[in-house]
């Protein structure tokens, strides 16, 4: 039904497999950054016209890799398409984040909540199957979900917050309701992420954008539990393939050692760990055993503000922060896929991430070579 894979280097580095280059794509790499991408908003006339247009998302899913030579795709939708399934009614003003018409905030809103019918997210698996076909085996696609926590966040509030005092007074003053409330987005989560696998997605990445607002024992209890919940039952591979599956939580750097526990292939860290101790602690096959993580990020996305030669230089640190790449292609070793630490800025320049990507693969493929 697809293409073969041309380049699987991103899904190598994935399974600790030594790479020619460090493999690289960037968190929000389809987006407001380009102006092709503006573009074709303004013909879809929203954002959810756009993201639930077969054609449109894969147009633009495609866009960043007509003009950069990235080693991996990432659908085009968004982390809150799930509970929009469930009836809370997502919108996007242009110049705003997201809004729910009707928020979660009480014991018979959480009464209400149920795994949404998998039928009324076909946009998205129709789109994952199109843009697999449209890459025609170029790189590989990844899938994608909001985490429950951060899914959570959203349904409580109604919206973006900068103090979660909604999700927090519930989280402190009735922890049953949330439970109950992260234990069906858990389950949601992970039915809609294997749909995505069945669609054609060949990684699938978990997005914790929120869990670094938590108190510590809090993080374990409301945002690990229910990522371990949702890794329980994903599939690890479809038709003989293996699917990595992905976690990033942003401000995570606290808890590497639990998420080094995770039933995952690869951590996502944002730029506040340093990438060299996190090889150390969890990227190791040879110290950390089966559960050594490859690692995911981390450069600070407004490295991309500065001069191509400044960008250039942040690159080499980063890759140098890692360390010597891993070059036995018989026997699994420490990898990392470069990121940025975050989303790309929508007021970045294009011409920034070629900069960063040209200087990802020139300066990863002289590590390689300068191998004893």
């Amino acid at each position: 039904m697809f293409a073969p894979l041309q380049n699987d280097t991103f899904l190598r580095a994935c399974l600790h497999q030594a790479t020619d280059h460090t493999p690289v794509w960037l968190m929000r790499q389809a987006g407001r950054y380009l102006p092709e991408y503006r573009a074709t908003r303004a013909q879809a006339g929203s954002f959810m016209g756009l993201a639930t247009n077969t054609d449109y998302a894969t147009e633009v899913t495609l866009q960043p890799l007509e003009r950069f030579p990235l080693d991996a795709a990432i659908l085009f939708s968004d982390i809150l398409t799930v509970p929009d399934a469930m009836g809370l009614g997502l919108s996007f003003a242009l110049g705003e984040g997201p809004r729910f018409a009707t928020p979660v905030r009480d014991e018979a809103a959480v009464a209400r909540l149920q795994v949404p019918d998998m039928n009324k997210l076909r946009y998205v698996f129709d789109a994952v199957t199109s843009i697999r076909k449209a890459l025609n085996g170029r790189v590989p696609l990844i899938g994608f979900s909001g985490s429950p926590w951060t899914l959570a966040c959203y349904m409580v509030e109604g919206a973006g917050s900068d103090d979660y005092r909604l999700v927090k007074t519930m989280l402190y003053q009735r922890p049953d309701l949330l439970h109950k409330m992260l234990a069906i987005n858990a389950d949601s989560v992970a039915t809609y992420l294997n749909a995505q696998i069945e669609a054609g997605a060949q990684a699938v990445m978990i997005f914790d954008s929120w869990g670094g607002v938590l108190a510590d024992a809090a993080f374990h209890e409301f945002s690990l539990a229910y990522t371990k919940r949702v890794l329980a039952q994903l599939k690890r591979e479809h038709e003989g393939v293996v699917i990595p599956r992905v976690v990033f939580t942003k401000g995570g750097g606290l808890w590497l050692d639990a998420m080094g526990q995770l039933d995952c292939d690869v951590l996502g860290l944002d730029w506040t760990v340093n990438l060299a101790q996190a090889r150390a602690r969890v990227g190791e096959p040879a110290t950390s055993g089966a559960k050594a993580k490859a690692l995911q990020g981390n450069l600070d996305p407004n490295v991309l503000f500065a001069s191509p030669a400044q960008i250039e230089a942040e690159v080499v640190k980063t890759l140098n922060s890692f360390g010597q790449p891993h070059g036995d292609k018989t026997q699994p070793g420490a990898t990392h896929i470069f990121n940025l630490g975050h989303g790309i800025s929508q007021h970045t320049a294009p011409e920034s991430v070629e900069a960063l990507v040209a200087a990802v693969h020139s300066h990863s493929r002289k590590m390689r070579h300068a191998q004893p």
